[in-house]
């Protein structure tokens, strides 16, 4: 069974209470039609446990099989450096099969963020460093594909269907 190698820290994107008994992780992919899959159901246990639960997404990108996976991770983090993490993750699954410059220059306006500052910050690389640590971070944890997620560390096994059981499971031991 795989664990979480890297701890969720202030440095993560996350959402919910930092002292919450569940800490959900997911490693995704924008363009990975299973994490498109999997976004309304985490966004609905988020609701169902708000207050609960401790959300932390990391950047997968599976370029490869992805070529627009790369850009959307960069588009999310310059949001991030303008307090706009969630809002522009939430916009590129929401709009998953837009995915491309199109759709970066919509988030962009729809977030009253400068599409040239991201253009200049894609020249110059200004996010890459992160996104590749988070996939470092996945791949020491045994990630091998999109979504993985973690609950309080373990790997879920069942895929985004367990996600729920996972979490009453661990609410109700707590």
């Amino acid at each position: 069974m795989s664990h979480l190698r890297i701890p969720v820290s202030d440095q993560d994107h996350s959402i919910g209470p930092v002292g919450a008994v569940v800490t959900l992780v997911e490693y995704g992919d924008y363009q990975c039609p299973y994490c498109g899959e999997a976004f309304p159901v985490v966004k609905e246990l988020l609701k169902e446990y708000d207050g609960k639960i401790r959300f932390v997404f990391r950047n997968f990108p599976i370029a490869e099989i992805h070529p627009e996976a790369v850009d959307a991770a960069f588009v999310a983090e310059f949001a991030s450096d303008h307090g706009e993490f969630w809002q522009a993750h939430d916009l590129l699954y929401e709009n998953q099969t837009e995915l491309g410059p199109q759709l970066y220059q919509r988030i962009c306006d729809a977030l009253g963020l400068s599409a040239d500052e991201l253009e200049t910050a894609a020249k110059e690389n200004k996010y890459t460093a992160r996104i590749k640590a988070d996939e470092e971070g996945g791949i020491r944890s045994g990630v091998n594909g999109t979504p993985t997620f973690f609950l309080n560390g373990a790997i879920v096994e069942a895929g985004t269907a367990g996600l729920s059981d996972a979490i009453k499971s661990v609410l109700g031991s707590a």
